[in-house]
């Protein structure tokens, strides 16, 4: 017995304290899972959920399956590498459970003027529990024209994307959606002149409070109108064109024309702006990084737009705004461009990186910026995309970890997923929501945080109400009658899945060797690296399509 005991010692001071720390939180974790009922408490408030449910079958279906290791060295390989969705490295997901009243849907959407693109979002939040919108913007705005000053750009207005010029421009867009509510959330897919952009948007949620702060008194809202009256008696007053769609109520429409600082008092609307910013859920995509190397949407230096992206990060930090993403550091369009899945993920996450490098070089603390980062990925039909998700949580969550010191919270990787839109045929295009089925369940399987499906006649056309709806579907059958989604990490205990994605892991490890070699991820843009990559990957791929 004294020589089991001593084998035994030996064997836990041979451990690490991580390793025995996880090792003896193992039961209690474990329980958690397992157990009818999970409490836990996230910023004060106790989440309840229920760990399983049940099928016709009457079987219990776990939301978490748990692993079945027995010994101490499976379970702290399973612990180290995986570990089960909510605890470091992340590789299985992020948060412990999936959001019960909140699907993971997010349709891009954008065309026309601002009253036809919200009516689209306003019919594909209808019926919804929460409003999840993105945001195509045309070529006009996205390359920060006026078009009022530009007649010879006419033909594009609105060609592909929502056509923005004005903060009045912006309120029709999102009006009706309360931007300030706990289940609306917008993405806006803008580069170049993302600072202009995003104050718009700022401007319209706070606008909006203060309209809903004028209704709320009737006496108040009286003064207000008297105000707006006599602000338009000598000029015309900007209307929403149109009759409003179903679900919108209105909202942001009262102030077209006039800001809330011209009806409040100014501590009013300070206390009003304060508690918008603190609010206020989205995210601006504001990569420019990706634009050089990918998109092309460049309309400033790289220098200059990168301390535009400090100074918005810098105002983010000053001003609590920590329910917005200042960037959205993006491999869609590196993907679209013809990169493969291994260069998709290994550019998207060094240009993290460069991100996370400069701002620490503005004075800025990691753990005051790393959370309003966000990732966004393309999902093709290549193995490797089964497990882009798990390989950028593991390589993000362990180098905000052990190279920066970063809490818990920075090391959360958080990403919006898109079907790719490469992937689909102009032939035959009905065969094209197959393809997107398949890809949309690459990416819930891998615990996305949002996803966007696109639509079978994309590869043709901007897609049309019916083809939207039916991309909707795909990923409402999935989230509510698929039975093998109904598990959160079913990609986990899987052999293959587990070979992947510690093949796509190296592969990325090298190819950021590369970019080092080459002087860092700028050092390589110089010498057009990045674009030459991702030229000669998109031939390959034409020549074998």
């Amino acid at each position: 017995l004294s020589t089991l005991r001593q084998r035994y010692n030996d064997a836990v001071m041979a451990l690490t304290s991580e390793n025995l720390r996880n090792l003896r939180e193992w039961p209690e974790r474990l329980q958690a899972i397992t157990g009818e009922v999970n409490e836990y408490q996230v910023r004060g408030r106790t989440i309840r959920v229920e760990n399983y449910r049940e099928s016709l079958s009457h079987q219990k279906i776990p939301k978490i399956a748990a692993p079945t290791y027995r010994s101490w060295g499976e379970l702290l390989r399973f612990l180290g590498k995986e570990n089960l969705p909510g605890h470091y490295p992340y590789t299985g997901g992020v948060y412990p459970y999936r959001r019960t009243g909140e699907d993971p849907i997010r349709m891009f959407a954008g065309e026309g003027t601002p009253e036809r693109t919200n009516r689209r979002f306003h019919y594909l939040s209808l019926g919804q529990p929460a409003a999840r919108l993105s945001t195509a913007f045309d070529s006009v705005t996205l390359y920060g024209e006026d078009p009022a000053a530009r007649p010879d750009i006419y033909g594009k207005i609105g060609n592909s994307g929502v056509n923005i010029p004005t903060l009045d421009d912006m309120k029709k867009l999102y009006s009706g959606f309360d931007l300030c509510a706990p289940n609306t959330s917008v993405s806006m897919t803008i580069n170049g002149p993302a600072p202009i952009i995003l104050a718009m948007f700022m401007n319209t949620a706070i606008d909006q409070q203060v309209e809903k702060y004028l209704k709320a008194d009737a006496t108040r809202w009286a003064e207000a109108q008297k105000k707006i009256d006599a602000f338009f008696r000598d000029r015309p007053r900007p209307q929403y064109h149109g009759a409003l769609p179903e679900g919108n109520d209105g909202l942001g429409l009262a102030l077209l024309g006039m800001t809330g600082d011209q009806l409040v008092d100014p501590e009013t609307y300070g206390k009003i702006k304060a508690e918008t910013l603190a609010t206020v859920r989205g995210t601006v995509q504001a990569d420019i990084l990706k634009e050089d190397q990918a998109q092309n949407t460049c309309i400033f230096s790289t220098e200059f737009a990168l301390r535009m992206m400090g100074d918005i990060q810098e105002y983010f930090v000053r001003n609590r705004v920590r329910n917005f993403y200042s960037v959205s550091i993006s491999g869609y369009h590196i993907a679209e461009a013809g990169a493969n899945p291994i260069s998709q993920l290994a550019f998207t996450l060094s240009n993290g990186f460069t991100i996370v490098e400069y701002y620490l070089a503005r004075g800025m603390k990691i753990d005051d910026f790393a959370p309003n980062l966000s990732f966004f990925f393309s999902n093709g039909m290549d193995p490797e995309y089964t497990v882009i998700g798990r390989v950028a949580r593991r390589i993000w969550a362990r180098a905000m970890r052990e190279r920066y010191g970063a809490n818990e919270r920075s090391q959360m990787l958080k990403y919006h997923i898109q079907t790719s839109g490469r992937s689909l045929h102009a032939q035959e295009i009905q065969f094209n929501d197959i393809r997107t089925t398949l890809q949309a369940l690459y990416a819930l399987f891998d615990n996305c945080n949002s996803l966007h499906t696109n639509a079978y006649d994309e590869a043709i056309t901007t897609p049309t109400e019916e083809s939207v709806r039916r991309a909707v579907a795909i990923q409402m059958i999935i989230n509510r009658e698929l039975g093998l989604n109904f598990i959160e990490n079913p990609w986990q205990g899987s052999f293959a899945v587990e070979y992947l994605t510690d093949l796509v892991e190296e592969a990325v490890y090298r190819e950021f060797e590369a970019i080092s070699e080459r002087g860092g991820v700028l050092g390589a843009m110089d010498t057009m690296y990045q674009r030459g990559k991702i030229q000669e990957e998109s031939l390959y791929y034409e020549q074998k399509k």
